[in-house]
């Protein structure tokens, strides 16, 4: 087992994740772009909000991977199974609280079911399992997680 094979697999396994999403929204499957989301938290420029988002989610990718080694190392095993299922409980966590309870209390841009009638927010609530960025976003979103955790267990479990 190696942090090494961790990070390496954290950078390989955002870029799959990223573009399996980036891929379901162009083809009409969800309308959710998490690199966006992030962006938009620190400027109001869309075009900007890109760009930083996609180093954000980079950076967010290393950071869960480092999380993964350190629940392989506290277990002693890792692999492309146990990747995948740490990805299902990362996906779902993402999907419902972190992004329904962590990034509308934090994010200056983004409504919630407390906004006012009268404000208004850049982006809309993303709602339970990101259902508000359409129906196929749950299975789009939890199936990129599965990938990045097969990614980041099977990499971190090589070498070491």
């Amino acid at each position: 087992m190696s942090v090494w094979g961790a990070l390496a697999g954290g950078f390989v396994g955002t870029l799959v994740l990223t573009t399996a999403l980036r891929t379901a929204n162009e083809l009409g499957l969800t309308r959710v772009d998490l690199p966006f989301l992030l962006g938009t938290a620190l400027t109001g420029d869309r075009r900007r909000a890109k760009a930083i988002g996609y180093l954000l989610h980079l950076v967010a990718g290393e950071m869960f991977a480092v999380i993964y080694y350190g629940i392989f190392s506290a277990i002693d095993t890792s692999g492309w199974l146990l990747g995948a299922l740490l990805g299902l409980l990362h996906g779902i966590v993402s999907a419902t609280a972190l992004v329904n309870i962590l990034l509308p209390a934090l994010h200056p841009r983004m409504g919630s079911t407390l906004s006012a009638a009268d404000s208004h927010p850049l982006l809309e609530p993303p709602g339970f399992l990101l259902r508000n960025y359409g129906r196929g976003t749950p299975i789009a979103t939890l199936l990129a997680h599965v990938a990045y955790g097969a990614i980041v267990g099977g990499f971190a479990s090589m070498g070491g």
